[in-house]
């Protein structure tokens, strides 16, 4: 049965489709009819056949304009607060009565008559009619969350409202100007005498190191929650939750019961043979022994600790439903779509969970979060700061997604369409939010999941911070060549952003590599929020002098990602050997590709040359990392951001985009231990210039 195209594209724009889209290559797609249709219905539209569309339309129109009042609005601190109301014809001079209560608990009540509001606009669906009025609230607002309750027939209506600043926060001026730092995964770090995989003291360690250098903080990737029991995924940007943290990197011997621990078990723990990859099974293992006991000697006497833990638990439900979860988790063996329906629906009892097992995970996430806020005070002490990642999607059978069912849609999988290194798209295998849902749920669940890391972090960076304009769906039975981009209410999360980076005086960075509509890159510049920016996508051939594109103010510059090939991978050109190797090219096009790649070294020599960065006839791979550094560092980006790994020309990836198991993702270690390389001189050479070239800005 074929749907009239026009008919779906009228539904489609009204739950926020975008029926077409301009690719990398700037090539239109339309995406298809059934993929619409499909998407419509995971937003709620009924839909069984052509013949339900025309009153599907009708329905959505009567739902959108039939709202006199929408579920989340967004006004400006301390300034004249107006938003919109829509009411019919028939309601133009109805009385209401409001009351506004701010997020300090006192309130202001008012009345009034809408017939005596100024009227924006009027319209007309299938025959009936609407006006938008302007609707002044009795006073100025904080900066905050507050309720609005308008009274109208007897009929009660509800609003967040936001009230936020004009822009996030900022560091003061004379520090935007200087700020430079290192990355490293965690799970790379690694010490010269132990086997273990770094933890959060070896983090603060690097920290403290990178201050000693000069430098101002430290980037790694999400260190959020995982479900190590059930095999989950080590993808950082998998984690069964963005709300609670990963027990992998706790740091054991800063616990007070792990100096009780048979002697036996600490030796296994502290003493073993270091392989090149992360065994994360057999690491977690031995720390799940550990965990538990110390666990059980904590529980087993009533203590200051214990009563603080079990205080804690009451006041935040999250830590002890997290608890819950992980304890029916493994009780059930399986993920939580497949346990007792009333188990799905959150409906758990103590007699669902082993009590030691819950006491576990209360002690361990307990924990971390000590250890978190240990790293966050000694950051601050120094005045360093702290890079954390926001990724941008959780697992499917992970926590969040349990927890909060009716915002996520399990019918389909959030992804990226076809681009120049994916040529069938990509399916990133995690569920996107219902954007109207979220809105009706006055995004609880957003305000917390970033709080939860500015409460540890001075710098958060949001992974495809598209999404927060735009999400591509792919619907399940379509491939990642057919998907659709999803609208999102962009202005309200911004402001929720701008709110909360205030609260935790942090600044935020948004991921907008890629093809980025404009209307992401002028909010983050509305906002004040820092884009990215990576020398290996800024490097050009045309017949400008210029090698590398203008670096902009606001943004975190770098030479790579944790995404793309190192740098001298990519200054040898065997990542082009790599994916060549992994059919993700032809024969030709890599030969092609080595060409343009010699011509690129080339000219980037040259180009460093000219600006006296560069020496020598014949410069090594290093001789133009070190100059490429030190571009970056006197460009005016507010941080610059290096890569360690490529300090010492590591050629290994950390990740290849769109490949899973058959590749050691999320995996390697780095090729030297933390004593090793904080004292290799090509390292140190490039940390201290740039420490100078920043110095002078």
């Amino acid at each position: 049965m074929t749907m009239e195209r026009s008919q779906v594209e009228q539904l489609a724009q009204l739950y926020g489709l975008e029926t077409e889209f301009f690719d990398t290559w700037g090539n239109k797609r339309v995406s298809s009819t059934e993929s619409l249709v499909d998407t419509c219905r995971l937003l709620g539209a009924e839909i069984a056949g052509p013949e339900d569309v025309a009153g599907a339309i009708q329905r959505r129109q009567f739902e959108i304009h039939g709202r006199i009042l929408e579920p989340v609005n967004v006004v400006r601190e301390e300034e004249p607060a107006v938003i919109r109301l829509k009411v019919t014809a028939a309601d133009r001079h109805a009385a209401y009565e409001l009351h506004l209560e701010l997020e300090d608990e006192t309130g202001v009540n008012a009345s009034g008559n809408f017939g005596d509001l100024q009227v924006s606009r009027e319209m007309s669906i299938e025959g009936e009619s609407y006006v938008e009025l302007q609707f002044a609230l009795p006073r100025t607002l904080p900066r905050g969350y507050h309720r609005l309750t308008l009274r109208v027939n007897e009929a009660a209506l509800t609003s967040l409202i936001i009230s936020a600043p004009h822009q996030a926060f900022s560091f003061p001026a004379d520090s935007r100007r200087n700020q430079w730092g290192a990355f490293l995964p965690l799970y790379s770090l690694h010490r010269e005498h132990s086997p273990q995989t770094g933890n959060l003291s070896d983090l603060g360690e690097l920290m403290q190191w990178i201050a000693d250098c000069g430098g101002s903080f430290v980037a790694t990737l999400p260190l959020l929650g995982t479900v190590w029991e059930l095999g989950e995924d080590p993808s950082p940007y998998q984690p069964t939750t963005r709300l609670l943290w990963n027990e992998f990197y706790i740091d054991l011997t800063r616990i007070p019961e792990y100096a009780d621990l048979p002697e036996e078990l600490k030796s296994s723990i502290e003493q073993g043979d270091k392989t090149e990859l992360v065994h994360y099974a057999e690491e977690m293992s031995r720390k799940r022994q550990a965990l538990e006991l110390m666990s059980d000697a904590f529980f087993a006497n009533t203590s200051e600790r214990v009563e603080q833990l079990l205080q804690d638990s009451e006041n935040d439900p999250e830590l002890d439903m997290y608890a819950r979860f992980r304890a029916v988790g493994e009780r059930q063996g399986k993920s939580w779509p497949e346990w007792p329906e009333r188990l799905q629906k959150g409906e758990i009892t103590p007699d669902d969970y082993d009590e030691r097992i819950y006491h576990l995970h209360l002690f361990t996430q307990w924990q971390m979060r000590h250890q978190l806020a240990d790293i966050k005070q000694q950051a601050d002490a120094r005045g360093l700061l702290w890079y954390l990642d926001y990724p941008v999607g959780v697992h499917g059978n992970g926590y969040d997604v349990w927890r909060n069912q009716d915002i996520f849609v399990r019918q389909a999988d959030g992804g990226a369409p076809p681009d120049t290194f994916f040529t069938k798209g990509q399916n990133w295998g995690f569920p996107p939010v219902h954007p109207e849902k979220l809105r009706q749920q006055e995004y609880g669940y957003f305000i917390q999941a970033i709080r939860s890391h500015l409460e540890k972090a001075r710098i958060l960076r949001l992974d495809h911070v598209m999404g927060l304009y735009r999400f591509y769906w792919i619907p399940r039975g379509h491939g990642a060549d057919d998907g659709v981009y999803v609208r999102y209410p962009l202005e309200e999360m911004m402001a929720i952003l701008a709110v909360e980076s205030h609260r935790y005086g942090a600044r935020i960075i948004g991921e907008n590599l890629g093809t980025v509509p404009d209307q992401v890159d002028e909010a983050l510049d509305r906002y004040d929020i820092d884009g990215m920016y990576v020398l290996q996508f800024e490097t050009r051939l045309g017949d400008s002098p210029e090698v590398f594109s203008p670096v902009p103010t606001r943004v975190a510059a770098s030479i790579n990602t944790h995404d793309t090939p190192p740098f001298a991978a990519y200054w040898d050109g065997t990542d082009i050997d790599d994916r060549l190797g992994q059919n993700l090219m032809s024969e030709e096009d890599a030969s092609w590709e080595h060409g343009e790649r010699a011509e690129v070294r080339r000219r980037v020599i040259e180009y460093l040359r000219n600006e006296q960065l560069l020496e020598g006839d014949s410069p090594s791979g290093h001789d133009v990392l070190s100059a490429a550094m030190a571009w970056l560092a006197r460009s005016d980006a507010e941080f610059v951001l290096v890569n360690l790994e490529d300090l010492w020309g590591e050629v290994l990836p950390q990740n290849r985009p769109g490949t899973s198991s058959e590749q050691p993702n999320w995996r390697r270690r780095a090729r030297y231990s933390f004593e090793q390389f904080r004292d290799r001189p090509e390292v140190r050479e490039v940390l201290a210039r740039m420490a100078g070239v920043r110095a002078e800005k």
